[in-house]
């Protein structure tokens, strides 16, 4: 396993270990309460942060 596989941990940890702290129903943002928002928003940007994992994986090169 390499390093940067450990950038799949963020939104993981962000989700799961930060959702009791943000589990407030005020501020609604963007019409959705903070919580749901919360959980949308570390979802969106789980998919850049697998991209990037994809782009740095080596062992996917060897396969062509």
């Amino acid at each position: 396993m390499k390093i940067y596989h450990l950038l799949a941990l963020i939104p993981f940890i962000a989700i799961l270990g930060f959702s009791s702290w943000a589990n407030h129903v005020e501020p609604f943002v963007l019409g959705m309460p903070f919580l749901l928002f919360w959980v949308v928003l570390w979802t969106v940007f789980s998919t850049p942060v697998m991209w990037i994992i994809f782009k740095l994986d080596s062992a996917k090169k060897g396969d062509r």
